[in-house]
């Protein structure tokens, strides 16, 4: 059967000389594999600009049961990232996202409010100035962890509070084990959880700070969700910003 799918490309490996396989996640069917076009005929190059880590297209699918890769027609960019693809700083942000969301939503559903927000956080990412664009992987990763349903529970937070990180609540007192954040490092998690990608941009941390951070979310969401310990693009991330 025919249908109109709207995708976020993830990941794209070789399939054979003539084609490649993306991975894509689609808001009405979760994670797919589509079939496209390699090589350097002009319909294998169209596409492949459609398909970079992050972009948004849509397409027609030929969905039948049973069939794990998709062939697919009439692939057009559904929004246009001309200044993440123009910028190689963005553009290796974009790659850290596509990578991480490939591990995180290996086994996802279908969520059109989940689809809303990685295409609404892409076009935000686009139009970043420098100072949002440095803080733009630890706000994207606390949004994310609603969607996932990880999202830390800051109700009972005050000063002096430890964050458990295993349970994901702020308590009075250190757990048993040694997942737990305190002093500073607890301020901050509640610090991320008023956020928003409007003041994003007024966070300060140095570099060092937001290795840290990016650090400790990657080891938040280990622990509750999928092993993010392999990512190649944590790496350069961090060489990036000042």
């Amino acid at each position: 059967m025919l249908e109109r799918l709207h995708c976020i490309a993830l990941h794209t490996v070789k399939y054979s000389d003539r084609s490649n396989i993306v991975t894509v996640y689609t808001g009405g069917h979760g994670r797919m594999s589509l079939l496209m076009p390699a090589g350097n005929s002009r319909e294998a190059v169209r596409r492949r600009a459609m398909t970079m880590p992050m972009s948004v297209f849509e397409c027609v699918a030929d969905i039948r049961p049973g069939r794990d890769i998709l062939s697919v027609r009439a692939v057009r960019a559904q929004i246009v990232l001309h200044g993440i693809f123009s910028h190689p700083v963005k553009m290796t942000v974009a790659m850290f996202v596509a990578e991480l969301l490939n591990v995180v939503l290996r086994e996802s559903q279908g969520d059109a409010h989940l689809f809303d927000y990685l295409t609404f956080a892409m076009s935000r990412l686009d139009e970043a100035d420098d100072a949002a664009m440095a803080n733009f992987p630890v706000g994207f990763l606390y949004g994310l962890s609603r969607f996932v349903g990880i999202e830390p529970d800051v109700s009972d937070y005050s000063q002096g509070c430890v964050f458990d990180l295993i349970d994901g609540t702020f308590r009075r007192s250190a757990p048993l084990h040694g997942e737990y954040l305190e002093g500073r490092e607890a301020e901050v998690v509640y610090g991320l959880s008023r956020m928003t990608w409007e003041n994003m941009g007024r966070y300060r941390f140095n570099r060092v700070q937001r290795q840290r951070i990016l650090a400790v979310m990657l080891r938040y969401y280990t622990l509750h969700y999928a092993s993010l310990s392999s990512l190649n693009s944590v790496d350069i991330l961090k060489t990036l910003f000042d």
